[in-house]
């Protein structure tokens, strides 16, 4: 398929009009708003049946990075609507081949890293309390989010004592102190 095509075919899938395909084939930056767009309303649909598709023709973009980084917003969409992390590792595991057609090994590692970074916010949000070793293995950025946003006081006491980076730790343990955890 073409790119105009595939635009044409992501737009109409998402139910989005008044978006010029010519201007979005021709420029990365218009077309990367497109598929923000068409991210947000895929991701927003109760039906998952669509994703395995839209992300192969997401991946046909011929500027990778903005491919991956269309991928990377529909993997955190839909991790954030996860009921928990075996309905996301389900869903994750289908996209998993699609992401082999990048050809930047580093774009492949990214998104795998931000399933995984997902899945360990999932189970966490689940009530799983980590472990130092594996907090040590998801990225700066989901200790960060999980700083910014757990509400569990043994989870901000790990990151205040463990996190990876200054600011995480002084998040967590600020956090850890302030009113919003403290029991009403």
């Amino acid at each position: 398929m073409t790119l105009h095509a595939d635009m044409t075919e992501l737009l109409a899938a998402a139910g989005i009009l008044g978006v010029d395909v010519d201007n979005a084939v021709a420029d990365e930056h218009v077309r990367w708003s497109a598929y923000r767009r068409v991210v947000l309303v895929i991701a927003s649909s109760p039906r998952r049946d669509r994703d395995r598709a839209i992300v192969a023709t997401l991946l046909r973009d011929p500027v990778e990075m903005v491919a991956k980084s269309a991928v990377v917003a529909l993997v955190d969409e839909i991790a954030m609507r996860a009921a928990g992390p075996a309905e996301f590792r389900e869903w994750a595991s289908g996209l998993l081949p699609e992401i082999d057609v990048l050809e930047a090994e580093g774009h492949r590692d990214f998104i795998r890293r931000r399933i995984r970074d997902w899945l360990f916010h999932l189970s966490v949000q689940d009530g799983h309390v980590p472990t130092t070793a594996e907090l040590a293995e998801v990225t700066d950025w989901m200790q960060r989010t999980l700083a910014e946003g757990s509400r569990s006081p043994a989870v901000l006491a790990l990151l205040a004592e463990s996190g990876r980076r200054k600011k995480t730790r002084n998040v967590a343990e600020n956090r850890a102190r302030s009113r919003e955890l403290k029991p009403r």
